[in-house]
């Protein structure tokens, strides 16, 4: 099997309401907003889960052993690049504003979304937008972190 190159093939959406997150419709997704026409190539951060050790060793045990504890996520935060006039993401992902996000791989980010798609669902609540510190020869960008508030649905399927 091929590798597949995952430059232009990474779309990102906000979606406001999602009834299943392990199949989101065809309506729900196409009701939300392609942010990632305006993320910048490196933000999309903290999407990785940690999954946690439990120690199952014992007092006779001479190896340590663990099986998965809690899976969680830190640091999660989407980076965007500030657009003159009426910036839709700055006014739309307000601190307290909740949602979710899907980010879908291995198809080009303009296709459409479509039956059998696979991609993954984020149930999240914004943060406070924060401005990133002004650099030379670059553009205006500010971050969105955002909180998970439910467990993620990582293998769902467009329904």
């Amino acid at each position: 099997m091929p590798d597949i190159p995952g430059d232009g093939k990474t779309r990102v959406d906000w979606v406001p309401a999602i009834t299943n997150i392990n199949a989101p419709t065809l309506a729900e997704l196409n009701a939300g907003i392609r942010v990632s026409r305006w993320i910048t190539a490196d933000g999309i951060v903290g999407f990785r889960p940690e999954t946690a050790d439990v120690p199952t060793g014992n007092v006779e045990s001479t190896f340590d052993t663990n099986t998965n504890g809690r899976r969680s996520y830190s640091g999660t935060m989407l980076r965007f690049k500030k657009q003159s006039g009426s910036d839709v993401v700055y006014t739309t992902m307000t601190p307290d504003t909740a949602g979710f996000i899907t980010i879908r791989k291995s198809l080009p980010a303009a296709t459409a979304f479509a039956s059998t798609q696979p991609l993954q669902v984020y149930p999240v609540i914004c943060g406070e937008t924060a401005w990133m510190d002004p650099e030379p020869n670059t553009v205006e960008r500010f971050e969105v972190p955002v909180k998970m508030t439910d467990q993620p649905a990582l293998r769902a399927v467009v329904a």
